[in-house]
């Protein structure tokens, strides 16, 4: 997808400018790593539409951590100039209910902080599944967080290198559950996980109600069994 294309692309350049498209995605978590690359400055930039997309909140949490970011147009909105630098990290308060592309990207930068990182979020969380899928995916490359109800703690360390394959989207699947409720038949998807982190794995229970049995084969992959199907 375009995210993980431009993702891709912008960790491998070595240009003073980063143009990231449309991909919002890509212009928070990179905001973030950039801020914490010592001696890199880099330019991040995107479409007439990503432009007027607000990234306030994130800036300014990675300023409490000690980065040196500045607006290159509009305050509160990219372009962004970024000078990188360690960061030193500590206390930092957001909203729960902002984005959790904001959350996960000072997640994921936190074990490169001198003090590491302690995250209060302040209200009711609208994206937990997404936060905790963050979280795990960190655990499996060697940083494990403390939280203690609404602050989630990352003490400094290293992300350790692992065998990892990269699992299918399970919102992209739902389309075939979706589909497979009008219809008779098999279906079998590939590269999906039992144990998903992914919030949207829920949907193998929810359309057990409509007749579809998931279940799962000797190598692993998802087949959904609609024969008992209709309403």
């Amino acid at each position: 997808c375009d995210d993980t294309r431009v993702m891709l692309d912008a960790l491998k350049s070595t240009d003073d400018t980063v143009n990231i498209g449309a991909a919002g995605t890509a212009m928070r978590f990179l905001t973030a790593y950039f801020a914490g690359q010592p001696g890199r400055t880099v330019t991040i930039d995107g479409s007439a539409r990503m432009r007027v997309r607000p990234i306030g909140i994130l800036v300014d949490a990675l300023r409490c951590c000690g980065a040196d970011i500045e607006y290159a147009g509009e305050e509160g909105f990219p372009p962004l100039k970024i000078k990188g630098c360690r960061l030193q990290g500590g206390d930092v308060r957001l909203p729960a209910d902002v984005s959790s592309q904001y959350i996960s990207a000072l997640l994921m930068i936190a074990p490169a902080m001198t003090d590491g990182l302690r995250l209060t979020l302040e209200g009711t969380p609208v994206s937990m599944p997404y936060i905790d899928m963050t979280l795990g995916l960190m655990e499996r490359w060697g940083v494990v967080a403390d939280r203690d109800g609404a602050t989630i703690s990352v003490a400094p360390g290293e992300y350790k290198p692992v065998d990892f394959t990269v699992e299918a989207d399970w919102s992209a699947a739902s389309y075939w559950y979706e589909l497979g409720a009008f219809s008779f038949g098999d279906i079998k998807l590939l590269g999906l996980e039992r144990d998903s982190l992914q919030g949207d794995s829920k949907v193998s229970d929810i359309f057990r109600n409509f007749g579809i049995e998931s279940e799962w084969d000797d190598a692993g992959a998802l087949e959904l069994n609609l024969s008992l199907i209709h309403i």
